[in-house]
């Protein structure tokens, strides 16, 4: 055995740097980047809510809510930070009933104390002892002039329109909009906010969500474990259904081609008397005509009877082969016997990515919430005195800022506008998120192929040892695991990159096809369709070629090139038995992904009848009346148990392909001497009638 060493140096040295400059940027991301700018709601000045000083006060109210929601959604505006034309403040709750400035208020000699609420207004402004009147006190936007039924979603008080809070009925008649009788206000009011319907409360349905899994996660974990249960079975027990599971298959394909032939010869016959006639017809997009012609279905039945006659004829002839491929199935399953461990190697997998996933998002929203905030002065109200004393984007200090300062507009606000992008970071900040995402893309793609050499080496090791399972290595999952991290990581991370950047030429083509959508015209719409098919169909390429690159890595140990051409030239080189090969395999994939399928939709629906109380457990203390999603537990089984299913299916699959390199390899590299012995199984020496010949005594 040859002594490895380390393949595509110059690649890994390269692919460090990226991960350490990735590093340093998630670094500098955390120094200059505050998430609580997306975390938590602001009011007109800035200031956070729920944290500091307004740590009681985890909601902001918007003085006039329909001037957010006519000016853009809402619930957009709010989520991405943007501020309404109207002042924000800090609140304990938000307002539950219809309220409104009574008319009482507007004499000049009303206390304003005696109809404002204290805990709606802004905070640096005192009812007590004010000498602004009540109409003072609404136009400078002191205090609001209305409020009415709100829901805290996400932090911000936003219309409950669900329920009968919004029933006209439930309106107090003097909650009237200036220019508006009642039911013009509430329909300015449905119509402003009517994207935000059915009191959609996502913190109130999370809490709900959290407590539902609280009562029945040990519920879902039996129904996550009957899942994996089936699933190993499944798979152990194909070495003995392989055989009779692919031939059902097999001749289901050709059965339902005979019955397609016998279908379109009936009706062949049936439309004898038919004048109908393509001519006749002409063009139209209604199919039905078509199939009243009978040279319609004369052409079905050729075509029909053509495709049986080649798959009968691929099975006469290419028998061998499928046998071949069904003992390289029932040897990936004994494989699987000997070597448990490496159905538990997606786990793995998972938790590299789920790495990889949060890095990049956490990295993300500290990129784009990176800058000091900056502030503007602002008119809330220019119908209200002369405004134009403020300038265009005059900036402004919320701590400092004073009406007074402009005395002709007492609508004047200092309002938080966006972040800082001044400065060296912030000016490149575009520039760190497309390498935030290149970065992203790279390390995805090296855990995958990190994933496929390490299940390649350990099935490689399998078949490679000549005498099962005395020769097979001690642990050889983390033996291979170790391998491709000290030998191989400059190969797969060349392999990952080559994938990366066609990766990334999609995802250009797809901003570009979006953002020019309505531009284009129909020579650039095919262009760019065609653009976006040739790369789909690249990429599917280079995963085949990376995907047998990593098995041969595996096993030879050499470069990611070296190992690309020889699986390359490999499989031309077996390019028949390669199609019938993958031809099977992909029915049999087919198939077992129905089936694996199949334990999943059957958790599920076990985890209905459980769930929706429809099963009784006698001497349990749970309570399905208790969840209030009762469908939430249901989808996570049958999402869960999918997951595990396909989990072990794609080491299985992995399994299949990398026997049956080395099965090739086999067949040309030996010949049954004492000195280049089969590797392969006696069944499949049985199905090519080989044998190795023995040792030569005395």
């Amino acid at each position: 055995k040859k002594k490895m060493s380390c393949t595509d140096i110059i690649c890994c040295v390269l692919f460090m740097l990226v991960i350490a400059g990735y590093i340093v940027v998630g670094i500098l991301a955390w120094l200059y980047g505050d998430p609580r700018h997306v975390l938590y709601p602001r009011n007109s000045t800035g200031m956070f809510c729920g944290i500091g000083q307004n740590k009681d006060k985890p909601n902001v109210m918007y003085f006039d809510i329909i001037k957010c929601a006519t000016a853009t959604n809402v619930m957009a505006a709010a989520l991405q930070g943007l501020q309404c034309p109207t002042t924000q403040v800090c609140v304990k709750s938000c307002p539950s009933e219809f309220w409104i400035l009574s008319p009482l208020a507007h004499s000049p000699s009303a206390n304003p104390a005696n109809y404002f609420k204290q805990e709606y207004c802004v905070p640096s402004f005192q009812l007590q002892g004010t000498r602004y009147s009540s109409m003072d006190i609404v136009n400078k936007e002191l205090c609001p002039f209305f409020y009415m039924p709100t829901t805290s979603v996400l932090g911000r008080c936003l219309p409950s329109l669900g329920g009968n809070a919004y029933n006209p009925s439930n309106i107090p008649t003097n909650f009237t909009l200036p220019g508006l009788d009642a039911n013009q206000t509430l329909a300015a009011i449905r119509n402003a906010t009517g994207d935000l319907t059915n009191s959609f409360n996502i913190k109130d349905v999370g809490l709900r969500i959290f407590e539902d899994f609280a009562k029945s996660w040990h519920w879902i974990v039996a129904g996550l474990v009957i899942a994996m249960v089936v699933s190993v079975l499944f798979l152990l027990l194909l070495r003995f259904t392989a055989p009779v599971l692919i031939w059902v298959l097999i001749i289901g394909v050709l059965a339902v081609g005979a019955f397609g032939i016998w279908y379109c010869y009936n009706e062949y016959i049936s439309l004898a008397t038919s004048t109908l006639t393509f001519n006749n017809v002409g063009f139209t997009t209604n199919v039905q005509v078509y199939l009243q012609v009978r040279d319609t279905w004369l052409a079905f039945l050729i075509i029909l009877s053509i495709v049986e006659a080649i798959l009968l004829l691929a099975l006469i002839f290419l028998r061998t082969r499928i046998f071949i491929a069904i003992a390289l199935i029932q040897e990936t399953s004994k494989a699987l016997g000997h070597m448990m461990s490496t159905l538990f190697y997606p786990i793995v997998t998972f938790v590299l990515l789920l790495v990889c996933v949060s890095y990049w998002g956490i990295t993300a929203l500290y990129l784009a919430t990176s800058g000091a905030p900056v502030y503007k002065v602002v008119a809330m109200n220019t119908t209200q005195g002369d405004c134009s004393v403020i300038r265009a984007n005059e900036t402004c200090d919320p701590e400092m800022f004073n009406t007074t300062q402009y005395p002709t507009c007492p609508s004047a606000r200092c309002v938080f506008i966006n972040y800082n992008t001044e400065g060296l970071f912030q000016k490149n900040l575009f520039n760190l998120q497309i390498y935030n995402v290149i970065a992203f893309l790279w390390c995805v793609n090296f855990v995958i192929a990190l994933g496929h050499c390490t299940l390649a080496g350990a099935f490689a090791s399998y078949y490679w040892a000549f005498s099962k399972p005395a020769d097979i290595p001690t642990f050889p999952l983390i033996q291979s695991f170790m391998r491709a991290l000290r030998y191989h990581v400059g190969s797969l991370a060349f392999g990952a990159l080559i994938l990366t950047l066609v990766q990334i030429v999609r995802i250009i083509l797809e901003y570009l096809d979006h953002k020019f959508k309505e531009a284009q015209n129909p020579c650039t719409r095919f262009i760019m369709c065609c653009l976006k098919c040739c790369f789909y169909c690249l990429e599917k390429f280079i995963k085949f070629i990376n995907r047998n690159a990593y098995i041969m890595i595996a096993i030879y140990g050499k470069n990611f090139c070296v190992s690309a051409k020889n699986a390359f030239s490999l499989l031309m080189r077996n390019i028949i038995r390669d199609v019938e090969f993958r031809h099977t395999s992909d029915l049999w994939s087919f198939m077992c992904e129905l089936k694996l399928m199949t334990s999943g939709l059957f958790s599920g629906v076990l985890a209905f009848f459980f769930f929706s109380g429809r099963i009784q457990t006698p001497g349990t203390t749970f309570e399905t009346a208790a969840l209030n999603y009762y469908w939430m537990p249901i989808i996570t089984v049958v999402f869960g148990a999918y997951l595990i299913a396909h989990g072990f299916f794609s080491v299985y699959n992995m399994g299949v392909d990398t026997l049956f390199l080395c099965f090739l390899e086999d067949l040309e590299r030996n010949d049954g001497s004492p000195q280049k012995p089969y590797f392969m199984s006696k069944n499949l020496m049985k199905i090519l009638n080989k044998k190795n010949k023995p040792a030569k005594t005395g």
